[in-house]
C-alpha cells in the first residue's frame, strides 16, 4: 500500500502533518516534550528520529503531567519552538497565554481530547486524529500520530516508514490493539511497517509473556481469560502441562512459547480450550483466548523487545520510575547499559504490580451507583495505580461492568486519579475523558484522557466529592 492510503488515510490529517513538519523546519531550535507512558515514549522516540534525520536541532523532556507549573518551565527554556508529543491537546488553553507572550511557538501532535479553546488559541500546527473525524482511543495513538509526522518530515530520498514499529508498540501500550488487533489508521502504518519489514502481524495465543516466561509461569499469570484450576494456580499449569504428553522441558528446564513449534502450540491450545470449556468459562471469552500478535522482526526472539506488547510493558517500567532517558535510549537502539537497566527497573514494576493488585483486590472497592473506588493512599505509587486499577478489574470481588476510580497520594498538596472502563461499558456511552475533566474542575483540579482509559489530579481533601461528582456524570452517559 501506498502511504497515501495507509498511514495518512484523511487528507486533512496528511495536511496537518506537513504544516507541522515546515514549521518544525524552520525553527532555530526544538524542545520536544513528551509524557511518560509508553505511549509517549514511543511518540518522543518517533519524533526524535524524525527530527534527527531532518536535520532539526532539539533536546528532550519529559512529564508525568502538562499542568501549568510544567508549561511554565517549558516556557523559561530557550527553545523557539516546543514540540508537545502524546500531550498538549488538552491543555491548549494553558499554553495559550505563553504564546501570546511570545514564549514558543507549539506544535501538538496528540491523540487526546482537546481543551475548549477560542480560534485564536488553537495552534496553527495541531496535529490530533480527532480534528479530522479518526477515533483517537482506539484508531490512531501519540505514538501513531508522530509518525504521521515523521513520514511528512523525511527528507528528499528519506524513508522512515522503519519507525512504524515504535508507533505499534505505542498503541499497544495504550491500550488500542484489542477487539482483534489495531484497527483504523492504524493498520496503515501496520502495513507501512510489514512493507518495511520491521513488523510482522500472526495468529497466536493471546496471552502476555510469550517471548520470555517459562510455560508454568505463562499460563499462571495469564488473567485475561481466567481458567480455574491454571490462572493463579502454580501447581495446576504445571499439572495441565505435564499432562498434554509433550516434551515441554529442555534440560530440566521449562521451554518458553517462543521456544515451541507450531504443532507443540496448536497442542497447548487445544488442550487450554478443553479444560476453560470443562470449567464452565463462557464461549466469548474462551475465543479471546487467539488472536491477532504482534513482533518486532528486527529484534532477538526469547526477548522483551521481540513481543510489542511486552516491549510497552518494559517501557512502562521505566518513566514511571522517573527514568525515561532509559525508555527513550532503548527505542533509539540501546541495547548494552540502557535494555539492562530497563530489565531492572522492569522486575521492579512486576513486583509493584503484583504487590498492587494484591492489595486491590484484597481491600476491594467501595460501590457507588454507578462507579466503583478504592483510595491506595501512599501504598501504590500514583504513576502506576492506572495500571493497577485497569488488572484489577474482573479479579476476586472487583466488578468489570462499572468503571473503576483509583487514587493514589501525588503530594501533600494534591491526589492523583486514575479511571479504567471497558469497551463494553464505552460502547454504552461511557467517556471517562469528559467524567475526569468535569468531575476534576468541579473539585479545583483538572483531569483528561480517553473514553476507556482517563486521568486527573484534585486538590487534597476533595475526593468525597469528587467520587460524587464523577458518579452523577457516569450514571447520566449511561442512562
Amino acid at each position: 500500500m501506498s502511504a497515501d492510503t495507509t498511514s495518512h488515510p484523511v487528507p486533512e490529517l496528511r495536511e496537518r502533518a506537513a504544516t507541522c513538519a515546515e514549521r518544525l523546519r524552520d525553527a532555530d531550535s526544538v524542545l520536544l516534550a513528551s509524557h511518560i507512558d509508553a505511549d509517549g515514549l514511543t511518540s518522543a522516540a518517533v519524533a526524535a528520529t524524525a527530527l534527527r534525520r531532518a536535520g532539526v536541532p532539539f533536546e528532550t523532556a519529559f512529564a508525568k503531567q502538562l499542568d501549568t507549573s510544567e508549561i511554565e518551565r517549558i516556557a523559561a527554556t530557550d527553545h523557539d519552538t516546543v514540540l508537545f508529543t502524546d500531550f498538549g491537546s488538552g491543555q491548549l488553553d494553558r499554553i495559550a497565554p505563553h504564546v501570546a507572550a511570545g514564549a514558543f511557538t507549539p506544535v501538538v501532535v496528540d491523540h487526546h481530547q482537546p481543551a475548549d479553546v477560542a480560534d485564536a488559541d488553537d495552534p496553527d500546527c495541531h496535529l490530533n486524529p480527532l480534528l479530522v473525524g479518526i477515533d483517537g482511543a482506539s484508531e490512531l495513538s501519540g505514538a501513531g500520530a508522530s509518525y504521521v509526522l515523521a513520514r511528512a518530515l523525511e527528507p528528499e530520498g528519506g524513508d522512515n516508514r522503519d519507525l512504524a514499529g515504535l508507533a505499534v508498540v505505542g498503541a499497544t501500550g495504550d491500550m488500542q490493539a484489542t477487539d482483534g488487533g489495531l484497527s483504523g489508521a492504524n493498520e496503515g502504518i501496520l502495513a507501512e511497517g510489514v512493507a518495511a519489514g520491521v513488523v510482522e502481524e500472526a495468529t497466536d495465543l493471546l496471552i502476555y509473556g510469550r517471548q520470555t516466561r517459562p510455560l508454568p509461569k505463562l499460563l499462571e499469570y495469564a488473567t485475561d481469560v481466567r481458567i480455574p484450576g491454571i490462572t493463579n494456580d502454580q501447581a495446576g499449569a504445571v499439572e495441565f502441562l505435564s499432562g498434554l504428553d509433550l516434551d515441554l522441558r529442555t534440560d530440566g528446564e521449562w521451554r518458553r512459547w517462543v521456544d515451541l513449534t507450531m504443532a507443540e502450540r496448536q497442542a497447548v491450545v487445544s488442550g487450554l480450550v478443553k479444560r476453560a470449556i470443562a470449567s464452565g468459562v463462557p464461549a466469548d471469552r474462551i475465543d479471546t483466548l487467539v488472536g491477532t500478535t504482534y513482533i518486532l522482526s528486527g529484534e532477538a526472539p526469547g526477548t522483551e523487545l521481540r513481543d510489542v506488547s511486552e516491549f510497552s510493558t518494559l517501557l512502562n517500567a521505566t518513566a514511571r520510575y522517573e527514568r525515561a532517558d532509559v525508555g527513550l535510549a532503548v527505542c533509539l537502539g540501546d541495547r548494552d547499559d540502557a535494555l539492562d537497566r530497563a530489565r531492572t527497573l522492569l522486575r521492579n514494576h512486576r513486583r509493584n504490580l503484583s504487590e498492587g493488585i494484591e492489595w486491590v483486590t484484597s481491600e476491594g472497592t467501595t460501590v457507588e451507583d454507578n462507579v466503583q473506588w478504592f483510595d491506595a493512599g501512599g501504598r501504590i505509587r500514583e504513576t502506576i495505580v492506572g495500571i493497577v486499577a485497569g488488572m484489577a478489574v474482573g479479579t476476586s470481588g472487583i466488578r468489570s461492568d462499572v468503571p473503576i476510580l483509583a487514587f493514589a497520594e501525588k503530594s501533600d498538596e494534591e491526589v492523583k486519579v486514575s479511571a479504567r472502563g471497558t469497551h463494553n461499558l464505552v460502547r454504552n456511552g461511557l467517556d471517562l475523558s469528559t467524567v475526569m475533566g468535569e468531575a476534576s474542575r468541579a473539585v479545583g483540579g483538572d483531569g483528561g484522557g480517553h473514553d476507556v482509559a482517563a486521568g486527573a489530579t484534585i486538590p487534597t481533601g476533595t475526593r468525597s466529592e469528587f467520587v460524587s461528582e464523577a458518579d452523577r456524570i457516569v450514571g447520566e452517559q449511561l442512562e
